[in-house]
């Protein structure tokens, strides 16, 4: 028979008790983490969001609420009535943050029972969780584990510091539509039907990218929001479906005035973790970042860069870096300090990883007593010896070289690198590197197409440089290739190797987006069927403007240590973008498909 609350009320949470507590009555209502029984006595911790407190039941002194104890086992909800008093000598929990003290329990109510739980919800080590997908499809009780609850209310208040931030620096919260027109933004739209409009479809916002930009042309000159979007793309670790951003933009300001802002804004949220960031960022630009990391969202907690020997194998006689170089490829390399005892299935194992970048092989060198490599027969040892010393490798290291088009060794040598960083345990996890990477490249070459794309998004501005190349390459036809070097003011926000924001000063003039949506191929007639509305909004004045982007998973991610952006979310989905919780996506009422004008075509 389970108890009624009536009017009783809770007078502190299970977190908050402490020695000046001492002699006080209490009343704290939660969830039963655990039970000891001792005969006469019965301990439990009692659990809610702010923490445990232990609290004891005697048979002697409270024999109705040791019954009741008794009968109770793990997640059952209890309120209990007592005082507060000091735990005993030798009893301390140094553990719990209420470890001195207990409450000697005079009353207990059940208020509701519990099934056995699927899993154990408190583990030691991450290591001994229950399966993911378990814990998913039992979300309700992983939302339980402290760790998760911090990191859930870690969440809600980095959004507060964010909010905090930009209200103090006179910028406006505006909320902008879900239901939003289909535009190509460079990933797949979630399509929603209309069911008053039989055969036409609203999208999720992939971002409010377009709807930003007319706040600036509508004159609010400083607008932020904390946005829902939605990408019908593959997932990965550090990415959903349905995520949340920090939007922001602003008008008449150049790429510095936003650098400040981003700065601002993540040094504001990383002190919740006491971690003081440089009031001004480190800058790189996408060419140096490349070429130092093989990478645009580098890790500058380790070293490891990449090193050119494109310089000193030009003109051999071995034929796959012959024709490599033929084909306007490089040959780049890492240096491993003190991995020249690499066994061969180590290496083997690494040329595997860089074959999931694009890389054919993975050659080597190891400079332990003997210098060996698996470059020797065919290039000999002089060369060899010259090829260590350009990659600055000493005594009792290994150099991993990887030749191919550039884009393939900058992929495969920038993964690698993070890799053996991993492996090693290079990296120190106390330390918060930061950096904006700028000058990214306006286009994408799009080998299987031979077409350009928008390398971030087709509002993007080019450099002030480029202009003139820009233009030259769109409207001359023989020229189009130069469009693969025009540069973007566009620029990210990376720490510890994460792109944590991005975003560029906007295209403000007509004839420029115009020259863009050519420059992507498309004709006025598809740019205006698209984009038509946002094109009329130009021609009414639109000032210059720019902002970024801010992904909190992945800024809450930092903060609480975590590489899975499922461990930062209350209710994620899985890998394969399904809610195993609530078993969707789900099969839908044959009746709201007619009432859409929708079928679905069964797979045989």
């Amino acid at each position: 028979m389970l108890d009624v609350l009536g009017n009783l009320e809770r007078t502190h949470s299970c977190g908050e008790l402490r020695e000046q507590n001492v002699g006080e009555r209490v009343v704290l209502m939660g969830w039963v983490a655990k039970k000891r029984d001792f005969g006469v006595f019965t301990f439990i911790d009692l659990r809610d969001r702010e923490g445990i407190t232990q609290v004891v039941v005697s048979s002697e002194t409270a024999a109705e609420a040791h019954a009741k104890a008794k009968s109770i086992r793990g997640e059952f909800v209890i309120a209990v009535k007592g005082a507060v008093v000091s735990r005993a000598e030798g009893t301390h929990n140094s553990k719990l943050a209420t470890g001195d003290i207990e409450v000697k329990v005079e009353e207990l109510l059940i208020l509701n029972d519990a099934a056995v739980p699927p899993f154990q919800l408190e583990v030691a080590g991450s290591e001994n969780l229950a399966a993911e997908d378990t814990r998913l499809k039992y979300r309700y009780l992983d939302l339980r584990r402290p760790q998760l609850q911090h990191n859930i209310r870690m969440r809600a208040k980095a959004v507060k510091a964010i909010r905090e931030y930009f209200d103090g620096r006179g910028f406006i919260e505006i909320e902008t539509p879900i239901l939003l027109k289909s535009t190509p933004e460079g990933a797949r739209d979630f399509i929603v039907p209309s069911r008053i409009h039989t055969g036409k479809f609203f999208a999720l916002p992939q971002s409010p990218q377009i709807l930003k930009q007319i706040t600036m042309i509508a004159g609010f000159d400083k607008y932020y929001q904390i946005a829902r979007c939605f990408r019908d793309e593959d997932l990965r670790a550090d990415r959903q479906p349905e995520f949340t951003q920090l939007d922001m933009e602003m008008s008449f300001v150049n790429r510095e005035q936003v650098y400040r802002e981003m700065e601002g804004m993540f040094n504001h949220v990383l002190k919740l973790i006491d971690v003081d960031l440089p009031a001004e960022w480190p800058r790189m630009t996408y060419a140096e970042a490349m070429r130092r990391y093989g990478s645009d969202k580098p890790d500058l907690r380790f070293g490891m860069e990449l090193n050119d020997l494109s310089a000193v194998l030009k003109g051999t006689d071995f034929a796959p870096f012959a024709d490599n170089f033929e084909k306007g490829g490089e040959i780049k390399c890492i240096v491993a300090k003190g991995k020249a005892d690499y066994s061969r299935k180590q290496l083997d194992e690494l040329q595997e990883f860089v074959k999931r970048y694009g890389a054919g092989a993975m050659a080597w060198i190891k400079i332990g007593d003997e210098l060996t490599s698996s470059l020797l027969k065919v290039l000999g040892e002089a060369k060899i010896t010259e090829l260590a010393a350009v990659a600055g490798a000493e005594k009792g290291d290994a150099v991993l070289i990887v030749a191919g088009k550039k884009s393939v060794v900058a992929a495969s040598l920038g993964a690698l690198r993070n890799e053996i960083a991993r492996r090693e345990n290079l990296i120190d996890r106390s330390k918060y590197e930061c950096l904006i990477v700028t000058e990214f490249p306006m286009f994408e070459h799009d080998d299987e197409t031979d077409t350009y794309i928008a390398a971030h998004h087709p509002f993007t501005s080019p450099m002030d440089e480029d202009l003139e190349m820009f233009k030259t390459a769109v409207n001359d036809s023989s020229q189009h290739h130069l469009l693969g070097n025009v540069r973007a003011k566009a620029y990210d926000a990376v720490i510890n190797g994460y792109e944590c924001a991005g975003g560029s000063i906007r295209i403000h003039q007509k004839d420029v987006q115009a020259l863009n949506f050519k420059a992507l191929g498309m004709s006025p007639e598809s740019a205006r069927s698209q984009f038509g509305f946002f094109l009329d909004a130009l021609e009414y004045g639109t000032p210059p403007h720019g902002g970024f982007a801010a992904g909190i998973e992945r800024t809450c991610m930092i903060l609480v240590g975590t590489e899975n952006i499922r461990d930062v979310m209350a209710f994620p989905k899985t890998a394969s973008a399904q809610d195993l919780m609530m078993d969707s996506p789900g099969v839908v009422d044959p009746s709201q498909l007619d009432e859409l004008g929708i079928s679905v075509n069964e797979e045989d």
